[in-house]
């Protein structure tokens, strides 16, 4: 497995190309993104110019962060009142025996919790009914979830119908929830989803085969207990697809239209951890160094897309994890490169730092010329593409199961994904479904 030998921290000189003109990005969106040898090799350079101050939210829980952690999301519980907590898991995490640990603090500060481990990959709508019915009939009090983006969404959906009720499928969109919800304790164990940080809940609609997005200020978890110890039994396709949602939570937030200097900066350090130590822990699965870094990146690009939002990648994702209940880190590996592509076409600068925090070799300083900031977005999707080989990762959808029949559907179905509408670049319908087979 080849590694980075050398890649750019945030921090240190990420130096943004100036943006283009609103008319240059108009005339740019509507025409095809040319090729290397196609593009003018003496093009002006682009200055750099600062976007005007605006104003800026950023939600956040309160987290805790470092190895030997797990004992605080019982200290955690406690302080949020919970005396009969529902801890929701996995039979994964169950056989690495994880939630055994914390239910043992939990018993020490005097709780009585509650298990349920009735969740599957990419969380099913009726799962997470099955585990409201679970919370009800034990009289609890406070959700305590142990687990990869899974579980934590299952979580977030079992506490959204505790303070709501309804059906889960009701919530798709912005702030449906109208009463509190019970209190969230998060201990994620992957390094890529973000949830233990995040406003959304992603759940599988079994109905119409999709996966629908649930978004609200109220879903950020109370409290985010992360400890890297529990990184270091994920076996290695987690390991990769979880740190592939990572990178590409990290860019897509950095590109998002919803971005602002506080999103920029995690997004950044995300793709920079990422890229330096992603690699590493599939080669060495028990350093603690590398797994305490990719927690520490898992963490930043949830800090990062769920004030930023995303983009086409993971709206597209998620209609394909829908159709077919595959890894969703996998899928955006696939599809990632063709988006980054797609959106460089119209405003190559922006991803000028991307491809600095992932090791450009260029030399870039405080202005660029536009053959230079299409050569690092071209070598950024180049990157991501190395890396996902490096991991294992199909290079086209038609390997996991996608069809050019497919196509329609999953392209409408994206339009209607929440993720979609802070995409930096415009795509109708005919653009998502060409993406979709260039993808294929």
């Amino acid at each position: 497995m080849v590694l980075v030998d050398s890649v750019t921290r945030a921090g240190q000189s990420m130096v943004t190309c100036g943006r283009r003109s609103r008319e240059e990005d108009t005339a740019a969106a509507g025409s095809a993104p040319r090729s290397r040898s196609e593009r003018p090799r003496g093009a002006g350079h682009v200055a750099s110019v600062p976007e005007s101050p605006r104003l800026a939210k950023f939600h956040v829980p309160e987290i805790v962060f470092g190895p030997g952690s797990l004992v605080e999301a019982a200290h955690a519980a406690a302080r949020l009142g919970a005396r009969r907590p529902l801890l929701v898991t996995d039979d994964g995490l169950l056989a690495a025996g994880w939630p055994q640990q914390l239910l043992a603090h939990l018993a020490d500060g005097g709780m009585d919790a509650t298990v349920w481990s009735g969740v599957t990959p990419n969380p099913k709508d009726h799962e997470i009914a099955a585990g409201h019915e679970a919370y009800r009939a034990a009289g609890c009090d406070v959700l305590v979830a142990v687990g990869g983006g899974s579980v934590i969404d299952a979580a977030t959906g079992i506490a959204l119908l505790a303070g709501n009720g309804g059906l889960i499928t009701d919530f798709e969109g912005i702030d449906r929830m109208v009463a509190p919800i019970p209190p969230m304790v998060m201990v994620p164990a992957t390094s890529g989803t973000g949830a233990d940080v995040s406003q959304f809940c992603i759940v599988t609609d079994t109905l119409r085969n999709t996966k629908i997005t649930i978004l609200g200020r109220a879903l950020v978890p109370d409290v985010s207990v992360v400890d890297p110890h529990l990184l270091t039994t994920m076996p290695d396709w987690l390991n990769a697809a979880t740190g592939l949602d990572a990178l590409t939570h990290g860019i897509e937030a950095y590109v998002s239209r919803a971005h602002n200097p506080l999103t920029d900066h995690h997004a950044l350090q995300a793709i920079s951890l990422v890229g330096g130590h992603l690699e590493r822990t599939m080669d060495h699965p028990r350093e603690q160094e590398s797994r305490t870094h990719m927690a520490q990146a898992a963490l930043e690009a949830g800090l990062a897309f769920t004030n930023a939002i995303l983009g086409a990648a993971h709206a597209m994702s998620h209609q394909v994890g829908g159709l077919l209940d595959l890894p969703h880190g996998v899928i955006n590996g696939i599809l990632l490169p063709h988006v980054v592509r797609f959106n460089a076409a119209s405003d190559p600068a922006r991803f000028v730092p991307i491809a600095q925090a992932l090791g450009f070799p260029g030399e870039v300083g405080r202005s660029c010329s536009q053959a230079l900031a299409e050569d690092a977005a071209e070598w950024a999707a180049c990157e991501v593409r190395r890396l996902a080989d490096e991991l294992g990762v199909p290079k086209a959808l038609s390997e996991i199961g996608v069809t050019e029949a497919d196509v329609p559907t999953l392209s409408a179905m994206t339009m209607a994904d929440a993720c979609l509408s802070t995409n930096p670049r415009e795509a109708d319908q005919a653009d998502i479904a060409a993406l979709f087979r260039q993808a294929l």
